[in-house]
């Protein structure tokens, strides 16, 4: 990436452990196994702190169960004027480990905050990144006003919070490298998009064009990742598909948004099964995602 040095970590390293402690250590992490879903929140909350931040948890009631958001907050300059939320989901459904859905994701944050922290002198001072680790999404919540990311985009809304922009990282680390591995819904399987899947999609609604260009413009100068971008108008309502995840709930609130994805269900064959499990991934792959994050954010402007 030109122009900027960044303070080199171990990613895939870190990335490995985080993955590991999620998908092995702990596994299902879904409302049918309270005990690991409030295992991965400590776990998330512990990594935040030894990174010398300082999380809280958003906690809200669902059928009688406490359940938690774990939010941290970076930044340089005392008084940032310019808002940013990262979040990923970290539970799964019933019967997966849910290392790409939604363990990648999760490993992807936790490294990014990482990272964040250690090339904290070149942030712009006017940024805040918000860290937002969602408790629930998957079903039976998704859909309901108990998905963690709702929670947290009405309260946004209800503080009248400028964000400039939220990224909903989302499955973000299975690769397939043969001709026509890579499938689309339609209409989108009738133009040129790749066929095979080795890039990170950035998908948009029409009233976040700039924020994804601006997006997409950062990860390109990231020749290790390949990116491709999609808007959609309606808040994605005219494709179903793309509405599937935490972004959508900043859509409906009216936020800008937009979800990174290695486009899921339509890559990756182990979705929402027991064979979603971390030797599926691609740790280089989401190494490369974390960097094209951090070159985003050091270089962002309003």
């Amino acid at each position: 990436m030109p122009h900027v040095q960044f303070h080199e970590t171990t990613s895939i390293q870190n990335i490995e452990k985080h993955l590991r402690i999620l998908t092995v250590d702990i596994g299902e992490r879904s409302v049918f196994n309270w005990e690991n879903h409030s295992r991965a929140r400590d776990y998330i909350q512990e990594t935040f702190e030894a990174l010398k931040l300082e999380p809280f948890l958003e906690t809200y009631d669902y059928r009688g169960n406490a359940v938690s958001n774990v939010v941290a907050e970076i930044k340089r300059g005392p008084n940032p004027s310019r808002l940013f939320i990262v979040g990923a989901h970290y539970d799964t459904v019933h019967g997966t480990p849910g290392a790409d859905d939604n363990g990648s994701g999760v490993s992807v944050l936790l490294e990014l905050a990482s990272n964040l922290q250690n090339n904290l002198a070149l942030l712009p001072e006017d940024l805040v990144v918000r860290l937002v680790a969602f408790a629930l999404e998957e079903p039976p919540v998704f859909s309901t006003p108990y998905m963690g990311s709702r929670v947290h985009a009405k309260a946004a809304r209800e503080r009248n919070e400028k964000i400039e922009g939220m990224i909903c990282l989302e499955m973000v680390g299975y690769t397939c490298h043969q001709e026509g591995c890579q499938p689309y819904p339609f209409p989108l399987n009738f133009m040129n998009y790749p066929k095979v899947g080795d890039f990170i999609g950035i998908v948009g609604n029409f009233s976040s064009r700039r924020f994804t260009a601006s997006l997409l413009s950062a990860f390109e100068k990231n020749e290790n990742l390949p990116a491709i971008s999609l808007s959609v108008p309606f808040n994605g309502w005219v494709l179903p598909a793309v509405r599937l995840s935490d972004h959508s709930s900043f859509w409906d609130k009216g936020f800008k948004a937009v979800m990174i994805t290695d486009t899921a269900f339509f890559r990756n064959p182990h979705y929402h099964l027991p064979t979603d499990t971390m030797d599926k991934l691609d740790m280089p792959f989401m190494a490369e995602l974390v960097r094209s994050l951090l070159y985003f954010f050091v270089t962002s402007k309003p």
